[in-house]
């Protein structure tokens, strides 16, 4: 799996505005909200859960990291289940201290063990000064510049009414020492069948930012609730065979009722 919950969570759910809106007041998420999401890969023949990622939000304390109360702390672990530890272990942790108010990041975390690959990340941004410091470099940022985490909780604040079919929709990230600019396409409200009921749901199509696993510059689709909540539930990439899914399978702490039809 290598870092492949990270970019199908961190970049792809949410992350759907066009260009940059003004920042909005927060009705979609509030602190407690907990969110857990099933990775499995999935053909004709089989149906394999490969790990879980959770995404998990808390108002901040003071401590030796920050110092003061005005920030969201979101973590999000991904891990790898069952028999895929035995030949590709994944334990992931990727934190993000974001502003409550602006919901630009403050910190940015990564402490990634895959496999024999590992490897830690602290970044500190300077969004004022358009720039970032991280464990090896400092480099510039545009304005705007988020984390992939801050970024899903970002665009959970804009409104369905911002949403016009056929618009292309860009945001500005931080990942591995880089800043990328993403491209969504809107392709209009669905109905998502899952096991939870039928969703309301916005479909998207996002570019994805790296050429590392995917030969597509939209390699697949997701879909937000059509909802107060804008909450990602489910993204689809088809591989050589079959397809990898990432589907929202347990929450608590909403904002808003979970509405299913």
């Amino acid at each position: 799996m290598t870092r492949y919950w990270v970019l199908l969570i961190g970049v792809v759910f949410g992350v759907v505005t066009r260009g940059f809106a003004q920042t909005r007041s927060n009705k979609a998420f509030k602190s407690g909200e907990e969110l857990t999401y099933r990775i499995y890969y999935s053909s004709a023949i089989i149906d394999a859960t490969a790990g879980e990622a959770i995404l998990t939000l808390h108002q901040t304390v003071a401590d030796k990291i920050v110092k003061n109360d005005t920030l969201f702390h979101v973590t999000g672990t991904g891990f790898s289940k069952r028999l895929f530890d035995l030949f590709f272990k994944v334990r992931d942790t990727y934190e993000s201290y974001f502003d409550r108010q602006t919901l630009l990041p403050d910190i940015f975390i990564r402490d990634t063990h895959e496999g024999s690959y590992s490897r830690y990340d602290s970044v500190e941004f300077n969004q004022k000064g358009l720039s970032a410091k991280t464990s090896r470099k400092e480099l510039t940022i545009p304005p705007k510049t988020f984390d992939i985490l801050s970024a899903v909780y970002y665009m959970r604040t804009l409104q369905v009414e911002d949403f016009n079919a056929d618009s292309i929709y860009l945001i500005n990230f931080y990942l591995d020492d880089s800043v990328y600019r993403s491209a969504i396409k809107y392709l209009g409200r669905d109905t998502l069948v899952s096991k939870q009921g039928k969703i309301p749901a916005l479909k998207l199509a996002p570019m994805m930012a790296t050429g590392e696993v995917f030969a597509d510059k939209y390699p697949m689709f997701v879909w937000v609730t059509d909802d107060k909540n804008h909450l990602p539930v489910f993204a689809t990439s088809a591989i050589i065979v079959g397809a990898v899914n990432v589907e929202l399978i347990k929450y608590k702490n909403l904002s808003h009722p979970f509405i299913k039809r």
